[in-house]
């Protein structure tokens, strides 16, 4: 099929070399001129394992393509996919402006029948909406269905290819059908095609990260009175993993959840309920326990320091909001590292992937390491906020004699309490004694 997908971030750019790798003509478009400038000449504008490999393939047997031109895409692909941001708003609710320009534009240059996919996560009666524009704008026939993507950042490619589920919404049958035909290769083992309509597909995915996002937040107050009565979070967390009606996923308690989807798509979730007269109590509360998360994390740090951080330097390992990607959207990092340099701190940071991002956020105002090591020296206290595989196993020796003050306050748990000590640190970890 010629397939043609409108954004180039995350969903984009891993639906369009997906697609590409199991035989489709894929042409991804953006506005970003330089942006496609560097995929054309295979600079990928984020870390995503295996997507450079793909995209480097598929380009080369000139299956994927990539253009600023959505006129020329529009008219040669049978299929468009809107992939496009949908950032919060001051209220919370998700801003569609890029969503209905988009719809209204591929409208503007339809000259025969078109399936239209929005791929973005989007609020309820946006898919409506979309089909609304385009008819306002074309008198051809189309179609517009809902597939919300299910990607985790770090392992979307993996996701992509191998999916637990597939879900469309859609109003019409033939539509459903062309879509189940499209992405019946990466289904051959049995994952189910969900067919329902196009309002409950488009609520699935908020209610799958809202869930998710609600059992991290749950863990962490968990791993809050841990520490206050002295228990330990980790021999909990096996508990209940072992349980088969709750299961070991996202169990791990820590400084809180980051990233593009889960922050967002929870306020976005909870406008809409306000906007029906509906108070969505947990998923509030959801969002206050994550945000106190990294406030708690902040105060440990100045306690063991009596209040006085001025002139402290703080090395922090892990800038993104979680490994296997340079994002930083919404990372606790970010608000870690604010208001440590609030109170005074001097941050020498260093992370695998995310380094670039950085620069963006805090600029020249804290310092950027070239290793894990090297972030060390002069260090009062090493800061651990995202688990990174190469902070997991580390030479503790070197780590000491690089340190001035051998203290550790590890957000995501990765070393072993005892462990630490018998190797001569201080170290505070969440919800461990």
């Amino acid at each position: 099929m010629n397939i043609g997908v409108v954004g180039t971030g995350y969903v984009g750019l891993v639906a369009g070399a997906c697609f590409a790798e199991s035989g489709n003509a894929v042409v991804c478009v953006d506005i970003d001129t330089d942006k496609v400038d560097k995929l054309r000449q295979g600079i990928i504008p984020i870390y995503e394992p295996e997507l450079p490999e793909l995209i480097e393939r598929n380009v080369r047997d000139e299956r994927l393509t990539f253009s600023t031109d959505l006129e020329a895409a529009v008219r040669k692909s049978f299929i468009l996919f809107i992939a496009v941001g949908t950032p919060t708003t001051e209220s919370g609710a998700a801003d569609l402006t890029a969503v209905f320009n988009v719809a209204r534009d591929i409208g503007r240059f339809m000259d025969r029948y078109k399936l239209v996919v929005m791929k973005s996560t989007v609020p309820v009666g946006t898919t409506e909406r979309i089909r609304e524009i385009i008819a306002g704008e074309t008198k051809q026939p189309f179609d517009v269905v809902s597939n919300p993507e299910f990607l985790k950042q770090g392992a979307a490619v993996e996701d992509f290819m191998k999916p637990d589920r597939i879900v469309v919404g859609a109003d019409d049958p033939r539509a459903g059908k062309i879509l189940r035909d499209l992405y019946a290769p990466f289904v051959r083992t049995g994952s189910p095609v969900l067919m329902m309509d196009i309002r409950t597909s488009e609520l699935v995915k908020y209610a799958a990260n809202a869930f998710l996002a609600a059992r991290i937040s749950f863990m962490n107050e968990i791993a809050n009175v841990c520490e206050e009565v002295g228990a330990d979070v980790e021999m909990i967390r096996k508990g209940l993993a072992s349980d088969g009606r709750i299961g070991p996923s996202f169990l791990f308690s820590g400084v809180g959840f980051g990233g593009s989807c889960f922050p967002k798509d929870i306020r976005a979730l909870v406008q809409t309920a306000r906007e029906k007269n509906y108070t969505m109590s947990i998923l509030e509360a959801v969002g206050s326990v994550n945000a106190n998360q990294a406030q708690r994390f902040v105060e440990k740090v100045v306690k063991h320091f009596s209040n006085d951080l001025e002139g402290k330097r703080i090395a922090v390992w892990g800038l993104s909001f979680k490994p296997r990607t340079n994002d930083m959207r919404d990372a606790p990092s970010i608000r870690i590292i604010e208001a440590l340099l609030k109170e005074g701190a001097m941050i020498s940071a260093y992370d695998p992937e995310a380094g670039d991002e950085a620069r963006k956020i805090f600029g020249n105002r804290i310092q950027y390491a070239t290793n894990n090591y090297n972030c060390l020296e002069g260090a009062d206290a090493l800061l651990v906020l995202t688990e990174w595989q190469v902070f997991r196993n580390p030479n503790f020796e070197r780590m000491k004699s690089a340190m001035r003050q051998p203290v550790v306050f590890d957000g995501r748990n990765i070393f072993d309490p005892a462990h630490m000590r018998q190797q001569g640190f201080k170290y505070s970890s969440i919800g461990r004694p």
